[in-house]
């Protein structure tokens, strides 16, 4: 039995990757369990031993010279059967055939394996897409709930595999999948339960932008041109800001890509989302004129006193084009800069107060 056991295991090391030590350690507890199932009164004496391939249950009795408690006691006589040395008052460890375990004890034993080894995969699982944290992965759509829209994703392969939620929430509007369909993801948390790892993805979070672009552009990948930050109106548009490490580095030529080609294999998998890709700037009035384009800037002034805020003049025709379609590009630059923005075209500039600041956040 011992044999066969050892094979088992060895067996579901090299199918599963469940580590012997694990499931060796969950037999113990379902051998103990059965014990004390098996018994009835104090069986907190009974241990399981292992030692090179051979596991041994044992009972541990007291040698006394009138047995009162059978269960923790053994008398001197019986004792020595075991081991020619015993004398009054020593332990003896007394072997437990487990072949004698009753139905229900067998069942119980059984029961605390199987758990053991879902728990095992379980958390091989939990531990192999908790490093998928913020990466984008490939999945299959199983199922899709008709009232929320929530989307049952199925990621990974094989015994590395788990059902992810792609909630209605996250969802671009106007994406249209059905189930049977491909789908890309951004693994934005990987949580436990007991139901096994809980995967959430989107594909609406800024993040699958920014690890798109490190995909298909290498100078972000080896670390030449670095993401600063992102805002994001997922299905309409994104604004990107980059700078180089090194000098006489192109950090937008980079993300653009010879002919358009880096920046629209992201555009592509965004299904058409527009993106701007703008120059970061540590000069708070050079990154609001850039986070504004492609609309012109005459001036960026901050406003004294108040925090991260700041008034940008712009020609009379690029006020429309500053703002964006109901304010949108007003209000991703915001988003993108951390600043409050109040665009003024040039008409007005010479009458403006500090006290007619109106933000688009």
């Amino acid at each position: 039995m011992n044999a066969e056991i050892f094979a088992a295991l060895a067996q579901l090391e090299k199918e599963r990757g469940i580590p012997q030590t694990y499931m060796l350690e969950k037999i113990t507890q379902a051998l103990v369990a059965a014990y004390k199932k098996d018994k009835d009164g104090y069986t907190d004496n009974v241990f399981v031993d292992v030692q090179d391939n051979n596991m041994k249950m044992y009972v541990q009795k007291e040698v006394v010279e009138d047995v009162i408690s059978p269960a923790t006691e053994i008398s001197l006589d019986e004792a020595r059967k075991i081991t020619a040395r015993a004398e009054l008052g020593d332990l003896v460890n007394v072997d437990v055939q487990t072949q004698a375990f009753g139905r229900i004890a067998a069942q119980t034993a059984k029961q605390v394996i199987i758990q053991g080894i879902r728990e095992a995969e379980r958390g091989m699982v939990f531990e192999s897409f908790s490093s998928k944290e913020h990466e984008i992965l490939t999945g299959t759509v199983l199922r899709i709930e008709p009232a929320s829209g929530d989307m049952t994703i199925r990621i990974g392969t094989g015994n590395d595999k788990t059902d992810a939620l792609l909630a209605g929430t996250e969802q671009v509007r106007g994406e249209e999948y059905k189930e049977g369909d491909m789908i890309r993801v951004y693994v934005v948390e990987v949580r436990r339960s007991n139901r096994g790892p809980q995967v959430i993805v989107s594909r609406t979070h800024p993040g699958l932008v920014k690890r798109l672009f490190e995909l298909n552009v290498p100078e972000i990948e080896n670390g030449l041109v670095e993401v600063k930050s992102i805002a994001r109106e997922a299905g309409s548009r994104t604004k990107i800001a980059v700078c180089a490490t090194e000098e006489n580095i192109d950090a937008v030529g980079a993300c653009v890509g010879p002919r358009g080609g880096r920046v629209g294999a992201v555009v592509d998998e965004l299904h058409g989302e527009k993106i701007d890709i703008v120059v970061w700037s540590e000069n708070a009035d050079e990154f609001v004129a850039s986070a504004l384009s492609p609309a012109d800037v005459v001036s960026v002034s901050v406003l004294p006193g108040m925090t991260k805020a700041c008034r940008v003049v712009v020609p009379d025709d690029q006020l429309s084009l500053a703002i964006g379609k109901e304010g949108q590009n007003a209000r991703l630059a915001a988003r993108l800069t951390g600043y409050k923005i109040d665009i003024k075209p040039a008409s007005q500039a010479d009458d403006l107060s500090e006290e007619e600041v109106v933000t688009e956040e």
